[in-house]
Parts: structure tokens; sequence; C-alpha cells
């Protein structure tokens, strides 16, 4: 079946047809609105890990803020490669990987705060504001159907992320080596229009994203598939704060 295309590479044809192969009656069948509230128990983990963190770091223990952080980094990493391989494992560890992409948001998100608070004392509330205020209306687009998931736009959303993966891991790469590319991290009109577009494509990646929880639902997905799809769902919302929080930071850094 060719249903489940989506930029997010947790989100594939493989995974959904794999799973179509478990015994679904044992357990159920996928559902939208399970795997909504699944995201929503996983959004609250993430908020309470990130509150977690920032409150460390205020409270002057920024060594164990930052150690935290590096653990949400590395293990959210991990967790996220296991459960890409392994998905009806996402019901045990899309709890454990929203809580530490938390620990690793609200870390980050308290260092920017503090640079930043002369200049834009407003830059995490508007990042946080913005991130919830795209997700909504990319959901009302899709669900109105003002933006259809057609095959063409699929293969354009996910050219298009496969190239910014590309770019940002080549990027790393030469960062290793001790080549900075600058027009990645300054304040140029050609960075902020690099962070504009990224940005872009990470809020229509949604549109993917909802297409398939839905696709997964309609084609009778094993009930352990809502927390999967749950956990590729935020992956792109995560994604999608930390463009906009770049995005914010550069602009900050021109005034």
């Amino acid at each position: 079946m060719a249903l489940f295309k989506s930029g997010n590479p947790t989100l594939t044809d493989k995974i959904f047809n794999k799973s179509l192969e478990l015994d679904a009656s044992l357990q159920g069948t996928m559902t939208v609105k399970g795997a909504i509230n699944k995201f929503g128990f996983m959004m609250l983990l993430l908020l309470a890990g990130a509150a977690f963190n920032w409150h460390l770091f205020y409270e002057h223990k920024a060594p164990t803020m930052m150690t935290l952080m590096m653990v949400g980094v590395f293990g959210g990493l991990i967790t996220g490669l296991v459960i890409s391989f392994k998905p009806n494992w996402a019901q045990y560890l899309a709890p454990l990987y929203a809580l530490l992409e938390g620990l690793f948001i609200g870390g980050i998100s308290a260092v920017l705060n503090e640079a930043f608070a002369k200049a834009y004392p407003g830059l995490i509330m508007q990042a946080v504001g913005l991130t919830f205020g795209v997700a909504f209306s990319m959901f009302i687009l899709y669900n109105f159907r003002i933006i259809k998931a057609t095959e063409r736009f699929k293969s354009v959303i996910i050219t298009a992320t496969l190239g910014i993966a590309i770019f940002y891991l080549i990027s790393m790469v030469l960062g290793f080596f001790g080549v900075n590319i600058g027009f990645m991290t300054d304040s140029s009109m050609l960075s902020i229009g690099i962070s504009l577009f990224v940005v872009a494509i990470a809020a229509l990646n949604l549109i993917l994203d909802f297409d398939m929880i839905e696709k997964g639902a309609e084609s009778g997905a094993p009930k352990f598939m809502e927390w999967y799809g749950a956990f590729g769902l935020m992956i792109t919302i995560v994604w999608l704060y930390i463009e906009i929080l770049k995005l914010l930071s550069k602009l900050a850094s021109r005034d």
C-alpha cells in the first residue's frame, strides 16, 4: 500500500504495513481519537520534563540542568531509534521519549531565555505560542481539507525534508572539523530566510503526519500504533519548536 507516505521517517509505508501483519484482534485497532489522546498525554510529560529542567537552571543548578539536557538529547535519540525499529514498543517507550525531549527543550529554552533576557524578554513564550498556533492551524487546514495530502504534495514535502536533513548532517560533520557554515547560525537575511523555509517545511510535515494517523486508523492498524502515531507527531512538533526558536533568536540578534 502507498497510503503511508510522510516526511517524518517514523511514519512510513513499511512501518504501518508491518504493523498490520500483527494480530490486531488481541488488542483492538487504532483510532484517530486514541492517537490524539496519547499525544496529549505525551505532551503533558514533555511539558513536565521541560518545566523541571527550566526550574533547575533558575535555581542556579546549571551543571545539573546541562547534564539532564544532554541526557535528554542522547537518550531521546536512542529511544527514538528503538521505537522506529520496534513500533510495538512505542506503548512502553513513547512516554519516556516525551520526558527526555522535555529535558532537552527545557534546558535549551532556559539557556536562550537567559541569553536574550534583555534584547528579547518574551522569546520563549512567543516560540511556544507560535508552535501551538502553527500546529493548530495545520490541523484546521487538514481537517477541513483546505490543504490536501495529495501524492504530489507528499512528494514535495518529503523531498524538501530529506534535503534539510542532509544539509544539517553535512553542517554537523563539517563542524566536527572546525568548519563553520556562517549563514546557518548568523543573523543575516539569508540565514533568516533559510530558517523561515525550514519552519514552513516542518509545519507542512504536520499535514502529512495527520494524514498518516488517519490512514492508519482507516486501515485497521493495531492499537499500539496509536502510541507510535503520537510519537511520530511529537517528533515533528519538537522539530517545529526548535526551528521557531532558532528563527526568533536570529531575529532578536539583529535588534
